[in-house]
């Protein structure tokens, strides 16, 4: 049986997660009422099959003898899709803030490492007769890009095509073939190559402290402290909300300014933690807090193939300039430099660092890895690209999408951004003891848009 090895990042992601911290990312859609010939009985049924026939979710992760430390996907030969996908009714006096909090607890659990590392949930109860369906992939399955092009399975115009053209697609590439459980190398064979890694180890560990240091000292972080606000060590808790902005008036605040709309969001990002900190009565730290920013390495036009593709520029968020058009000023000239710079450098070494390492050393050198991320970025702001066509499940037109990024260690709030059907959704992840308040943080999000969008006019 042949398997495919994981991505160096996607390893590294395999090994960064814990039982008080997950590593996977997730989207929470709402959809509108069945057509009146729908059967509501039938969605789960639905799910389930549009979901089984995705080869990636057939798939775990297995540890291999060679390379020493690795690991490979291999589809589960005992597969079951129902221990993916489950229905859960909900009380329907609020069904919103009951997907929200209900999102909350069911992010906040490790996926089954055993499995194939993904699962999807049904949310239903709404009095409408609408329903939310909650997406869970662990990071190593998938980057946002390539989440989208798995997810996007479960939606009836893109099942439609997948049965006309078959479920492979012309220009996927073929598994890498590893070394099967029931083939055995001699014992020669397996201690020469442990003294090689463990060799590689050393000279990884080594080369890795130079890039991170070089990385960090770059960033300017070597003495700085992360804001307070958004440090946090990994209670295990997680807590989720949401907002949604309209992309026009987006679009109408960037032709007004100049820039991108992306340059826009950030800003907004920036003007809402500035209120949100205002509101807590919280002291403004000293130094504006950074993001981390992931972009795609995948060309234009690719297919998405398999594993994380992603490199990252730093950008500090203007928390502390009071003036909300000179903050988008500042966003667009930081951005215009990161764009110029290329996402290979700074914070993005890190990332092409991983592509670097032998096995071993991720295995071994996940839990400094992950401690180093709040060295660097204070939040992680990400934002995830959908299809434009208007999509439906079962007939059920989607009303809106949010996109949920996975928190990094000793940090309190991830921020994931998606434009669709002419609104930007936005999914708020936040450790659930460090920020009960994450409501707020939402809400400021809309009235800070509502700011730019008011002096633009």
């Amino acid at each position: 049986m042949s398997s495919e090895l994981l991505a160096p990042l996607d390893l590294a992601f395999w090994h960064l997660e814990s039982s008080d911290h997950p590593m996977h990312l997730g989207a929470l859609a709402h959809f509108g009422p069945l057509p009146a010939d729908g059967d509501p009985s039938a969605v789960l049924e639905l799910l389930g099959s549009r979901a089984a026939a995705v080869p990636r979710l057939r798939m775990r992760v297995r540890d291999v003898l060679l390379p020493v430390g690795g690991a490979a996907w291999s589809t589960d030969k005992h597969f079951d899709v129902r221990r993916h996908v489950r229905e859960i009714a909900l009380p329907g006096a609020d069904f919103g803030a009951e997907t929200a909090r209900l999102a909350g607890e069911l992010m906040e659990r490790p996926v089954e490492r055993g499995l194939p590392p993904w699962e999807m949930y049904l949310l239903t109860g709404a009095p409408d007769g609408s329903f939310a369906v909650l997406v869970k992939l662990h990071h190593a399955l998938a980057d946002g890009m390539r989440a989208v092009a798995i997810g996007a399975g479960i939606f009836d115009e893109i099942a439609a095509v997948t049965r006309r053209v078959g479920s492979r697609s012309a220009g996927a590439r073929r598994p890498r073939s590893v070394t099967p459980r029931s083939w055995l190398p001699g014992p020669g064979r397996i201690m020469g190559a442990a003294r090689e890694r463990l060799g590689d180890l050393g000279r990884a560990v080594e080369v890795g402290a130079s890039v991170v240091g070089a990385s960090v000292a770059r960033a300017g972080r070597l003495d700085a402290p992360a804001t307070a606000a958004l440090a946090a060590d990994s209670s295990g808790t997680r807590r989720v909300a949401t907002a949604v902005l309209d992309l026009d008036r987006v679009h109408r605040v960037r032709r007004g300014a100049g820039g991108t709309a992306n340059d826009v969001l950030l800003a907004v990002v920036a003007g809402a933690l500035r209120r949100w900190l205002d509101g807590r009565g919280a002291e403004f730290p000293g130094a504006d807090p950074r993001a981390l920013v992931p972009v795609s390495r995948r060309r234009p036009g690719a297919p998405a193939g398999t594993g994380n593709s992603l490199s990252a520029y730093l950008l500090a968020l203007p928390v502390t300039e009071p003036d909300p058009a000179a903050r988008l000023a500042a966003v667009r000239r930081d951005m215009d430099r990161n764009k110029a710079d290329g996402p290979l450098r700074g914070a993005g070494a890190v990332a092409v660092l991983a592509d670097q390492l032998p096995p071993l050393a991720h295995r071994f050198g996940a839990p400094l890895a992950g401690g180093a991320a709040r060295l660097l970025f204070d939040v992680l702001v990400t934002n995830v690209p959908l299809p434009r066509s208007a999509l439906s499940l079962g007939g059920a037109p989607l009303r809106t999408l949010f996109p949920m990024a996975p928190l990094a260690r000793g940090q309190s709030l991830a921020v994931a951004m998606s434009p669709y059907g002419g609104r930007v959704h936005i999914g708020l992840v936040a450790d659930g003891k460090a920020v009960p308040d994450l409501d707020a943080l939402a809400a400021a999000l809309v009235d800070e848009l509502d700011l730019l969008d008011g002096a633009a006019g």
